[in-house]
């Protein structure tokens, strides 16, 4: 069979890595074709456009650069023509693949959703357009089925992707030893620094980050990299926000690594929180966005928390700093983490909750055998 996937971001080229394995397994003569990332390519199949070539974050970002996100969808309707799927796999990403479900809906081709967009925080109308031209809606958080019953769709629970990621990475993780060794750290406890896998989210975040990590000689700040940014990035940030960068180093592509071993994290917003809280790591969630998108956010977002962490267990399990005084309250609440031990405590324990609502493992080979079988159907 011939899958068509289209993932833009980091999170997205995780989790539709993590399923294309899956259907591999069961479907001998797989042939992809998708845009994503590095994940993906591993598994197999054409890349037309990598990941961070198309994500771009806030309004102005994307009206800066509207003529090449016009050109990336017109260039995916081309190819999907050109390629004739079986069935188009779209992951999260909807101003982009929303799209692409009611140009592929129109020609007939099957169109399968894995990962909802998170229209339940804002544009809810948007499940109206999913109903219309998605045939088949996967969900991994325990509150969206409720949320898509009220636009009279059925959609598909399949649990969590991100317990199946975790699972998958632990046995590589190296002992601790080795990974200080390997690394070139000092025996110091670690602090985790996610600022996002963005652009614009890192240059946003990683110096409020940085300035805090000033302020703890006694602990190592290891910086969480991917490699869809451009190390210079970091790099010059750091150059910029610091002067002593003794207890500062950057790591390309070992999130899970660092997480294993750090004492807390300070996180940008987004799916890291869950995987910060999947490693027991005590956490502050942060974000900041320009005022123009602030001003939107308040208006129309009207859920109480913003973390995926607090979303899912509906009460604020992490500390949530928004937008001001960042750099005054993250220290405010690193403090509480690092030296209020029933803090600490209390957080890793709500932690285990989060984790018996997201489900078991097993989201990824469920979706992918429900996949397969629908096919053997229209086939």
């Amino acid at each position: 069979m011939k899958y068509y996937i289209i993932a833009g971001e980091a999170s997205g080229d995780l989790h539709a890595s993590n399923l294309m394995h899956e259907i591999k397994k069961k479907d001998i003569n797989t042939v992809f074709r998708f845009m994503g990332g590095d994940l993906m390519l591993r598994q197999g199949g054409t890349m037309l456009k990598h990941y961070k070539d198309m994500a771009f974050m806030g309004y102005i970002e994307v009206i800066k650069n509207l003529g090449k996100i016009l050109n990336n969808i017109k260039s995916c309707k081309n190819d999907i023509l050109k390629f004739k799927p079986d069935i188009i796999i779209l992951v999260d990403y909807p101003g982009f693949n929303l799209r692409i479900a009611e140009f592929a809906n129109k020609r007939k081709i099957k169109v399968y959703y894995y990962i909802s967009p998170k229209i339940w925080a804002w544009k809810k109308n948007r499940a109206k357009k999913i109903k219309k031209y998605v045939d088949k809606m996967f969900v991994i958080f325990p509150f969206e089925k409720k949320f898509y019953k009220e636009f009279n769709y059925d959609v598909v629970s399949v649990g969590n992707p991100l317990l199946d990621a975790v699972d998958k990475n632990l046995y590589k993780i190296p002992p601790f030893n080795d990974f200080i060794k390997n690394n070139k750290l000092s025996n110091k406890p670690i602090i985790a620094l996610l600022a996002g896998s963005r652009k614009q989210e890192i240059e946003r975040m990683l110096p409020i980050m940085l300035y805090v990590s000033s302020k703890y000689k006694d602990y190592q700040f290891v910086i969480a990299g991917v490699s869809a940014i451009d190390i210079n990035l970091y790099k010059e940030i750091i150059n910029e926000q610091l002067t002593d960068k003794n207890n500062i180093t950057l790591l390309i592509d070992s999130t899970y690594e660092i997480l294993k071993y750090s004492k807390a994290a300070i996180v940008t917003s987004g799916t890291a929180t869950l995987e910060t809280a999947l490693f027991d790591v005590p956490q502050i969630v942060c974000f900041k966005v320009n005022s123009f998108v602030y001003a939107i956010i308040t208006q129309f977002v009207k859920i109480k928390y913003f973390s995926l962490v607090n979303i899912v267990m509906a009460s604020e399990i992490v500390k949530e700093i928004l937008q001001f005084r960042l750099e005054e309250q993250i220290k405010t609440e690193l403090d509480k983490i690092l030296y209020d031990e029933k803090y600490n405590t209390s957080m890793i324990e709500s932690y285990q909750a989060l984790k018996e609502k997201l489900g078991g493992t097993g989201a990824s080979e469920r979706t992918a055998e429900i996949i397969y079988n629908d096919l053997q159907l229209f086939n």
